[in-house]
């Protein structure tokens, strides 16, 4: 752990000399710290620092950490985003989505024929709705990040991106929970001597859960709200038990087949705001982001093997799925929000946000692989992607938009 905090603060700090962000830098040191860099410098490494036992309790971090990262992401959701925003949104992420999904799906025949891009059991239509969703998943923490750092929220165009940005990625992981549910990652189950399949009890079971949490389940958490309020703080047992929900629903969402972080992204969208959730955001955010994300951008890393991409039968595919990448979501984008009245300034500044992938890349991505979807090759040509998406977005938005003055909301 030692070893992993300080590569990921120190490539973090160079990260940030040239503009970047603290989690491009990390994204980085975890392909650094496994067998692209420092395994093929010091082959020992694997051996004496990521031995077989470590790797087990790298994996239980790394998933807790992931896990409360997307309960964190749920709680930045604002409904009050698609209110202000909704047609242009709605065009943008429409847009965002129908382009990668149309070019995910040409792929795909050629891709599956290659080896190791997608394995032996993945259909067709599993492999084209995986891809589609790889490539249009946007880094909404990170461009929410960009918009407050410069300023923009409550601008037109702060708000427009974060709408988009929102529905986009809650399309694309509905869109992969529905590939997971299809994979048969549950049992099937018994009733009435009926026999019930793996895809009915994940896509049945998350409806009801998703249901649940954002009606009944919100309207009985909002209590915690005036509660914190009137302490002006979030007391250790109401920590302990928002913790425990968070573990059930983990739990949950892992055990009907789907995945543990769609339990924590639900159950922070239906966390009470204001207070409450300003200081449980700082009791959990700082140990997330500086002790288990690292773990979980490591974790990845020691899957990641760039060494293949040498192999010429990858040229194509690698370069396929970046152009693929960038003009399925960034320049779609763009010519959406055009075709929504947007100036060509604010357009081009909206498709270099939405075009970056960040962390939620490397959470479907790792998901991909543990389920059998992907093959290492693939893994490592979408880690690449979501690296050079990330890393493009801060140069591109500030080239584009700059310091440009934005425009103000008015109040609704």
């Amino acid at each position: 752990m030692a070893v992993i905090l300080v590569t990921c603060r120190l490539v973090g700090i160079v990260a940030k000399k040239f503009g970047q962000p603290q989690v491009v830098g990390e994204m980085i040191a975890g392909v650094m710290l496994g067998p692209s860099l420092l395994g093929m410098i010091w082959p020992e490494s694997t051996a004496l620092i990521f031995t077989a036992e470590s790797r087990g309790i790298l994996e239980a971090g790394a998933q807790l950490g992931v896990g409360l990262y997307m309960f964190l992401v749920g709680m930045e959701f604002e409904t009050c985003h698609f209110r202000n925003r909704a047609r242009s949104a709605a065009a943008v992420s429409i847009a965002g989505m129908a382009a990668p999904f149309l070019l995910g799906g040409a792929l795909t025949p050629w891709l599956r024929e290659i080896p190791g891009i997608f394995t032996e059991k993945t259909q067709f239509y599993q492999a084209a709705l995986f891809l589609g969703a790889a490539i249009a998943i946007t880094a909404f923490p990170m461009l929410a990040r960009i918009i407050s750092e410069r300023g923009l929220a409550g601008t037109s165009l702060g708000t427009l991106a974060l709408a988009a940005g929102a529905i986009d990625d809650a399309a694309a992981w509905c869109v992969l929970a529905i590939v997971l549910a299809s994979f048969g990652a549950t049992q099937p189950l018994a009733i009435l001597g009926l026999e019930i399949g793996p895809q009915y009890i994940a896509i049945g079971g998350s409806i009801l859960y998703a249901s649940f949490m954002l009606s009944v389940g919100k309207r009985l958490l909002a209590r915690l709200g005036p509660r914190a309020e009137k302490s002006g703080h979030v007391s250790q047992s109401m920590m302990a038990m928002v913790l425990a929900l968070f573990c059930l629903s983990a739990w949950y969402t892992d055990t009907i087949g789907v995945h543990a972080v769609f339990g924590g992204f639900i159950l922070g969208i239906a966390m009470p705001r204001g207070l409450f959730a300003h200081e449980l955001r700082k009791k959990i955010e700082p140990f997330t982001v500086v002790f288990l994300l690292p773990m979980f951008f490591t974790f990845s890393g020691l899957k990641t093997t760039l060494d293949v991409l040498v192999d010429p039968i990858f040229y194509l595919p690698t370069l396929a799925i970046l152009l693929a990448s960038i003009c399925g979501k960034g320049v779609a984008c763009w010519a959406a929000a055009r075709l929504s009245g947007e100036d060509n300034r604010s357009a081009l500044a909206i498709g270099s946000l939405m075009n970056a992938r960040g962390l939620m890349e490397l959470i479907i991505i790792n998901i991909g692989l543990k389920a059998g979807i992907i093959g290492k090759p693939l893994f490592s040509i979408l880690v690449v992607m979501a690296i050079v998406t990330t890393l493009m977005a801060t140069p591109f938005f500030e080239l584009f938009y700059g310091r440009h003055e934005p425009k103000k909301l008015h109040a609704v």
